[in-house]
């Protein structure tokens, strides 16, 4: 955690000579009352939607006090902080027309394009997030950003993390940093958002419990209450994904920005990017993975290089609506640096080349009627792939609304079913597999009276999975029959005076392709609370208990040398509740919380998985805050 203190000192430090607002000359001033409104300090995303810095303290905030800082909901975590999430439901990528990296079980705190924000505020602005971790070390995330004119923002945010864990060899070191800056001319004809960053997600790998430490787990045994003791698969094995991105959204308008009923204007997006995943194991645990190259230092090194470039032509017309037509170029780069070549086959260690594609986004809103469309057709024969996304949407007032949308997406699946080499000989592979196509309708009812309420249905052809073969080595498969998924989600708040309550509850149902697509029927999270001011309304207090759930399920099992999870029709986890309880704090504009996680399992103990042969978290007390500084 060196960079992130050093980071935070030298942000502190900036803060503090930082007296400017929007550009307005330094003078000597005297002691301020009051900051600006909070509804000034805005966040934009990469898509240009604003929101406004909320520091209230719901229990939706509650839900994202985690590694994430987002609602995990869906997600099942691993024992420490900064391993893995197992899914608790099938989840898709609705515009995707070009293949993933891979090793998606160490993405989940990856930043990608979308994850970044820009900012415009009033005076200069820091957050500061703590919170504890299961053994030594935390988890921080600091963000400073500053006006220097009305006209441009600049950012710089760290997000580190540091865990021991509790079981042998699942250290977590993870930092992500990210800096950028947005601007617009005076007369606003041209605007500019930018952002560089740099990741490294480093996990140690012991592959689970072993097979006697599975059977002492399960029993509960005392001497085992020290997770230290339990033996695991090995204990000098790492992987680590690295991630470095420069990103550039640019503008110009065309017409007067004057003039309301008719804008164009040209723009274009550039974004290079690379990224490495990296496995590195001491010995061979060939009993394990089979025969492998060599015996000791085994080394593997994936990577993608791509530099993409899009260029669009926009208008927009208070009739006729928002139109983007797009056009664009994928240069990439991915795989290694040896070719393997056996008696039968031979895996070539690249594919790289260029992509052209064409695409359109159309926005048209009238009254309270909303149309959204977006489209896109790669000019390639080997990396074909589509997507169109349509949706439409009524807003009843500003308390309720509904949507409906048809998604579909064509694209090869991920980079690591397509190409891969390792050390180990089993998990080296070349494959010709085709797109992999999904069709998904949907609708969103969003009602605070009644509820919210997300309905899906999704059918994918020629699905990719990893699962174990005859031989047991764990191989990329591609499924020949449809997959059907159905997903219903409601959510609903009760608000009774000094109490409250949140409940979410998620069916889904696997109509056709189960035992490839393997999730739980049924998923529930349900908080009961106390709520109040106290101390003159110095303080706002919520306390309560959350109540977690999610029935028995085949989960899916996690490969560290793919950093991917596989399919496996075996072992059934869940069936367990989680009891959690919290006492929040808000305090001007910082937000404390205090968290005895998995509460219930003082009293029914826990023997419980996150995946096969690896254990679900234990009792812990965790503490942390969000600290909103302003000058």
């Amino acid at each position: 955690m060196y960079r992130a203190l050093t980071f935070l000192l030298l942000l502190i430090s900036f803060s503090a000579v930082s007296q400017e607002d929007f550009g307005q000359e330094s003078k000597p001033q005297k002691k301020q009352d009051s900051i600006p409104p909070v509804d000034l300090y805005k966040i934009i995303s990469v898509k240009n939607d604003t929101t406004h810095l909320d520091t209230t303290l719901t229990i939706l905030k509650d839900y994202k006090f985690n590694y994430l800082r987002k609602d995990n909901f869906e997600l099942l975590p691993f024992s420490n902080t900064g391993q893995t999430y197992n899914a608790l439901s099938y989840t898709e990528n609705n515009s995707k027309a070009f293949p993933g990296f891979g090793a998606e079980a160490r993405h989940y705190n990856f930043m990608e394009v979308g994850d970044i924000n820009y900012y415009q505020v009033p005076t200069p602005w820091t957050q500061l997030y703590f919170k504890t971790v299961p053994e030594q070390g935390q988890q921080l995330d600091a963000l400073f950003t500053i006006n220097t004119s009305k006209n441009l923002n600049m950012f710089i945010a760290y997000k580190g993390t540091r865990a021991l864990g509790k079981y042998q060899n699942i250290l977590t070191s993870t930092g992500n940093l990210r800096m950028g800056f947005s601007y617009n001319t005076t007369n606003d004809r041209y605007r500019i958002k930018a952002h560089f960053v740099s990741q490294d997600l480093m996990n140690e790998e012991n592959g689970g419990l072993d097979s006697l430490a599975v059977l002492q787990y399960i029993a509960e045994e005392e001497e085992f209450d020290d997770r230290s003791v339990l033996d695991v698969k090995y204990e000098d094995a790492e992987s680590t994904l690295f991630g470095k991105r420069f990103f550039i959204d640019h503008e110009y308008q065309i017409t007067d920005p004057r003039d309301s009923t008719n804008d164009l204007s040209i723009s274009h997006i550039f974004d290079h990017s690379y990224k490495k995943f990296v496995f590195n194991q001491e010995t061979a645990e060939n009993a394990l993975y089979g025969d492998s190259f060599e015996a000791t230092n085994l080394q593997t090194s994936t990577r993608l290089y791509t530099l993409f470039n899009e260029a669009a032509v926009n208008f927009e017309n208070d009739v006729l609506g928002k139109l983007s037509v797009k056009a664009g170029h994928t240069n990439y780069d991915y795989g290694y640096n040896a070719v393997y070549i056996t008696e039968v086959s031979v895996v070539g260690n690249k594919l790289f080349g260029n992509l052209l594609h064409l695409g359109a986004t159309y926005h048209e809103r009238i009254g309270d009627f909303d149309l959204k469309a977006a489209g896109r057709l790669n000019l390639d024969d080997y990396f074909s792939g589509n997507y169109l996304n349509i949706s439409a949407g009524y807003e009843f007032d500003d308390k309720n609304s509904i949507r409906f949308g048809f998604d579909q997406n064509s694209s090869l699946p991920n980079f690591n079913f397509l190409l891969y080499q390792n050390d180990y000989i089993n998990y080296n592979w070349q494959n010709d597999f085709d797109n992999v196509s999904s069709q998904k309708l949907y609708a969103r009812l969003s009602s605070e009276k009644y509820a919210n309420i997300n309905f899906s249905l999704s059918q994918i052809d020629k699905y990719t999975y990893f699962t174990e073969n005859e031989n047991g080595s764990v191989k990329p498969f591609q499924y020949d029959q449809p997959v059907r998924h159905l997903k219903l989600k409601a959510e609903k708040e009760f608000d009774f005076g000094l109490f409250g309550s949140y409940n979410t509850i998620m069916y889904q149902n696997v109509l056709e392709g189960a035992g490839v697509l393997n999730v739980p029927d049924l998923v529930t999270r349900n908080s009961i609370y106390y709520k109040d001011f106290w101390f003159d309304k110095a303080l706002y207090l919520q306390t309560g208990f959350t109540f977690k759930y999610f029935t028995k399920y085949e989960a899916n099992a996690y490969d560290p040398i793919l950093a991917d999870f596989y399919v496996q029709n075996e072992e059934e986890i869940g069936g367990f509740p989680v009891v959690d309880y919290f006492f929040n704090a808000k305090v001007d504009k910082a937000r404390i919380f205090f968290k005895l996680e998995h509460l219930n399992s003082l009293v029914t103990g826990n023997n419980n998985f996150s995946a096969p042969d690896y254990p679900y978290t234990d009792f812990l007390v965790r503490f942390g805050l969000v600290w909103d500084l302003f000058l």
